[in-house]
């Protein structure tokens, strides 16, 4: 015959103590005082960010390669997944576009100071050009 424990419950094991009653004289006050604790659902996962704004402005002012495109492609991608509540394909799509918008500012930035720097450089050299040829410049006489 099997034990009491397993017939109730279908497993092999100790068997629980049975519950003991309170006496009726039993007063609560003087039991200790016990903890209630409060559960909440958790929270829904916050959606990834798409970085839209990001890319369109990128795609506007500096698409060096047609990247700022590519995040903006990227972008919409991530939030057509957002929409569909499939919160781990937005996310890849919005750090691609992440990177892609951060590969295209640094590019458009060190070209801007490559140019800045020819255009001065150009600058310096063509004034002492010029100011060369008018020392050596023998008027009429």
């Amino acid at each position: 015959p099997l034990p009491a424990a397993m017939e109730r419950f279908g497993t092999a094991g100790p068997a629980m103590p049975p519950y003991e009653p309170l006496a009726e004289a039993l007063d609560m006050g003087a039991l200790p005082p016990s903890t209630v604790v409060s559960v909440e659902p958790p929270l829904p996962p916050r959606p990834p960010r798409d970085h839209l704004a990001w890319s369109l402005c990128t795609t506007l002012y500096c698409n060096f390669c047609c990247l700022g495109f590519l995040a903006l492609v990227f972008s919409v991608k991530s939030r057509d997944r957002k929409v569909l509540r499939d919160y781990s394909g937005a996310l890849s799509y919005g750090s691609t576009a992440k990177y892609l918008n951060i590969a295209a500012l640094l590019a458009c930035v060190f070209i801007t100071i490559v140019l800045i720097a020819l255009v001065a450089s150009g600058t310096i050299i063509l004034t002492n050009y010029y100011n060369h040829e008018q020392n050596h410049f023998v008027g009429p006489t």
